[in-house]
């Protein structure tokens, strides 16, 4: 688990899992067998590619995060453009996941320390703080 926790760490987990599970959203939301997509055109192949391309993308952004500024652009546009070929964005929700977890990727910070909890954090300040209260205490 130790691992696992690592490896996510140096990425943007959380932006690149919401963008995944956004365009897998809107894949399932989507119900016309390929043939009838062909037979449509353009517009219903787009309905089929972009969410594909999103669920890639999401892919790349937690498994290359060094690019994520690059695929948090495209994520996000590609959600929008799932309003117009895509029953909605997946009824407004995969469209909704995927802008979210691009915004989560765009700000994600490499080099930002870990986040401790407050009672850690005070633990911390309280243990800090002890040698500092006996010295004081103590008669010069």
């Amino acid at each position: 688990m130790n691992r696992f926790r690592a490896w996510r760490g140096q990425r943007p987990f959380p932006g690149g899992l919401l963008l995944v599970l956004g365009g897998a959203e809107i894949l399932l939301t989507m119900k016309a067998p390929l043939p009838v997509i062909l037979h449509i055109g353009m517009q219903g192949l787009a309905g089929y590619l972009l969410p594909t391309l999103m669920l890639l993308i999401g892919l790349l952004i937690l498994f290359n995060p060094s690019q994520r500024l690059f695929y948090s652009i495209i994520g996000v546009l590609l959600s929008l453009g799932t309003w117009l070929t895509s029953n909605l964005g997946g009824f407004l929700v995969g469209l909704l996941l995927g802008v979210v977890g691009s915004c989560l990727t765009f700000g994600w910070l490499p080099d930002q320390e870990p986040r401790r909890s407050r009672r850690r954090r005070r633990e911390e300040a309280h243990t800090d703080a002890e040698p500092l209260l006996s010295k004081a205490g103590e008669p010069a």
